[in-house]
């Protein structure tokens, strides 16, 4: 029987009424400061899963990246297209990540912000699956990850070691950083860590 948080009514009732406690009112730090360490080059592109409301698709554009987010609440995609200025070349897909049409290797970035702990853990080998082949061989999975405990309903805790499991050769730690809590949400205040994984060049 597929879990009820697995059915994209469950987000749209909690995003209708603005029920978010998962959303961070604005762009994480940890996400600026790597930004100001990582400005896109020429031709990079970053996909956001999970976007929700979009609050960091504006700052990735801003640091140069082409944005494609994905979401399959359209209330979160309503207003995430609402925070993109005119003209500012965001795409923004009402879609199921799993099943909507990406380009393989089409990504310089993928960036997590609450999506993978709001997954089943049944779902993590087939996500970490699915964004090794959407990461350019060079590229960078990167963001914040939930680290508290594992519960019967989202969040789901990211324990330490679980990537590195899960992802196999796919890709490879790079780092792994402390975020302050008060650079989170209440409901993950003290609980993430900033991580990022490179697909190797060649793979």
């Amino acid at each position: 029987m597929t879990p009820i948080f697995a059915e994209p009514a469950f987000w749209e009732e909690r995003y209708r009424a603005g029920q978010t406690p998962w959303e961070f009112p604005g762009v994480p730090p940890a996400l600026t400061r790597f930004l100001a360490r990582h400005p896109a080059q020429a031709g990079d592109t970053v996909l956001v899963p999970g976007c929700g409301s979009g609050q960091e698709l504006v700052a990735f554009a801003a640091a140069g990246y082409a944005v494609t987010a994905v979401d399959f609440s359209p209330t979160a995609v309503a207003r995430a297209r609402a925070r993109v200025p005119a003209g500012v070349a965001v795409r923004i897909l009402c879609a199921d990540f799993f099943t909507c049409a990406l380009p393989e290797a089409g990504f310089s970035l993928v960036y997590e912000r609450t999506f993978v702990c709001a997954l089943d853990p049944a779902r993590w080998a087939a996500v970490t699956r699915r964004i090794a082949t959407l990461l350019q061989p060079g590229g960078r999975w990167v963001g914040l990850f939930y680290e508290g405990p594992k519960e019967d309903r989202p969040p789901f805790g990211w324990e330490r070691g679980e990537a590195e499991r899960l992802l196999g050769a796919r890709l490879v730690p790079e780092a792994t950083l402390p975020v302050p809590a008060a650079e989170s949400p209440a409901l993950f205040a003290g609980r993430e860590g900033w991580r990022e994984w490179r697909r190797p060049a060649g793979s």
